[in-house]
């Protein structure tokens, strides 16, 4: 029982995670972004130009909504069985949605179901990933 909360409490603190994110006005938001790419990428192909700085942008924002929720779907199906794969993609794609709506409220920022579709592959890809582990560790 204790770890089922403890795996619950885990998914309740990702989503206050992406919350969190997703509450940023657009320029805060743009600005974290940016910074990650000129302090982490920009170093690795050795150009922190502007102009790079736009064109990876919007790439690197739609890898953290893929990475954001492939850890939501590895942290949701880890509270069900093998059997309840389906359930967790739902509560993850529901969460996209509703991260999604919740961002029309906020400056700056818009609603866009290409972002739902990038949060719902994420969270395919990680409950997929811990469905393969779990069978990998039984069938040893």
């Amino acid at each position: 029982m204790k770890k089922k909360i403890i795996k619950i409490l885990l998914v309740i603190i990702w989503m206050i995670i992406i919350f969190c994110f997703s509450n940023d006005p657009a320029p805060k938001s743009s600005k974290l972004s940016d910074g990650f790419i000129k302090n982490t990428i920009s170093k690795v192909i050795k150009d922190d130009s502007k102009e790079t700085v736009e064109k990876l942008t919007k790439p690197v924002r739609k890898c953290a909504h893929f990475f954001l929720y492939f850890v939501l779907g590895i942290l949701v199906f880890n509270c069900y069985n093998e059997k309840e794969l389906l359930y967790a993609l739902i509560i993850c794609l529901l969460y996209s949605i509703s991260d999604e709506i919740h961002q029309i409220f906020i400056v700056g920022r818009s609603c866009e179901l290409f972002d739902i579709f990038i949060d719902t592959i994420g969270s395919f890809f990680g409950i997929n990933i811990l469905n393969i582990i779990r069978k990998n560790i039984k069938n040893k």
